[in-house]
């Protein structure tokens, strides 16, 4: 394969560290030494949460698994379930929720725009027995970045669980779970952790447990049945599937990682350099494309120029700089570009690369760019 600078919604860069615990050769699930190596990385998924989840643990998928894990073992035929709607991951919880026999009530907002409170409100006033409410956190395909404690708080005032699509912000952005009164969330490795893809991070509160013991009927998925996963992570070791043994290496690495930086830095991290590529952006004339003050440090979607083909100009980045950028989804393509700055992806060398890249192919001014995106760099501290 030939190397690329991963730029887009996903995956995002590896680091060598995480490379090499791939290739190690596999033990046997059962282990005893595979089995310290997961009370590890369930350890550091819960400081990187911030919770004290018992049900904290990776699902063997991508994140699309873990979102089909948390709501086919919270809810039930009939369950009235409040989804915000703003962007493609949205849409998906809806259609998950619906396969699954849930009535969905859906809280829609214009692509790029946050779910509103008031609007959840409402929702939740006309419900019988809402039994769900359900937002993304960071919306991959918007760049929109959704507040949660408001929502949370209704939810609960309504006795319904509060559940978190948190794919693209973990380890990105400032997650609070227990604080937040988060009852289940999900991630991927994929994104800001700078794991490869395979591995869904979940956590489920002691409500969320609950509910799963006191269920009427069987969740409709036997692979997802966190009753039968639970008991293979936590201190019974019952078999349910073959654990992929390579990408928890992975993940316990790609983990070590995130503590070691520190998720304050990494949080500034990511922040600063969101800052800097939205600076270098300006001088080429490419503005941001989700709603102002909610912008995701993560995942920045910007506006593509007028008069600019703009999957020719990502077809060209692609082969001839080596870098990879994502186009805009649903009512967005066309429109916009998609460029990831995450985890190992989030580097000033990486930006100024980009914007160099942008120049030449927008006939901008490539060294106003970069000049510009080191000022800010400068002004928040290198």
């Amino acid at each position: 394969m030939p190397a690329r600078l991963l730029l887009g919604p996903g995956p995002s860069m590896v680091h060598p560290r995480v490379l090499a615990a791939l290739a190690q050769p596999p033990v046997g699930h059962l282990d005893p030494e595979f089995l310290s190596l997961l009370d590890q990385v369930q350890a550091d998924l819960k400081r990187l949460f911030k919770t004290k989840n018992e049900l904290t643990l990776p699902i063997s998928g991508t994140g699309s698994a873990g979102m089909e894990a948390c709501f086919s073992n919270l809810i039930e035929d009939g369950d009235e379930v409040v989804i915000g709607v703003n962007g493609v991951f949205g849409t998906r919880m809806a259609e998950v929720a619906g396969r699954l026999g849930a009535q969905v009530v859906t809280v829609k907002s214009e692509w790029g725009d946050i779910i509103h409170p008031g609007a959840v409100r409402e929702a939740l006033a006309a419900c019988r027995k809402p039994s769900l409410v359900a937002v993304v956190h960071a919306e991959t395909s918007t760049g929109a970045w959704q507040p949660l404690e408001e929502i949370g708080a209704l939810a609960r005032s309504h006795g319904a669980l509060f559940m978190v699509d948190m794919v693209t912000s973990l380890g990105g952005c400032p997650v609070e779970v227990d604080a937040w009164g988060i009852d289940a969330c999900y991630s991927g490795t994929q994104k800001c952790l700078s794991c490869p893809p395979g591995l869904s991070p979940v956590s489920l509160s002691e409500r969320a447990a609950k509910k799963i013991a006191t269920r009427d009927s069987k969740p409709r998925s036997w692979y997802l049945d966190l009753s039968l996963i639970g008991s293979y992570f936590g201190g019974e070791r019952v078999y349910h599937h073959t654990a992929p043994i390579s990408m928890v290496y992975a993940l316990a690495e790609a983990l070590s990682l995130v503590h070691e930086e520190g998720l304050e830095r990494r949080f500034e991290r990511h922040e600063r350099n969101h800052l800097a590529l939205l600076a270098g952006l300006a001088v080429l004339g490419i503005e941001p494309a989700a709603a102002a003050g909610y912008r995701l440090w993560m995942l920045n979607s910007v506006r593509v120029p007028d008069g600019v083909d703009e999957a020719a100009v990502r077809r060209r980045l692609l082969l001839d700089y080596g870098i990879e950028i994502g186009p805009g989804l649903g009512p967005l393509a066309g429109e916009v570009w998609r460029i990831g700055l995450m985890g190992e992806s989030s580097r000033p060398e990486n930006i100024r690369r980009l914007l160099t890249a942008l120049a030449c192919e927008l006939g901008g001014d490539g060294v106003a760019a970069v000049r510009e995106a080191d000022a800010q760099l400068s002004r928040v501290g290198s």
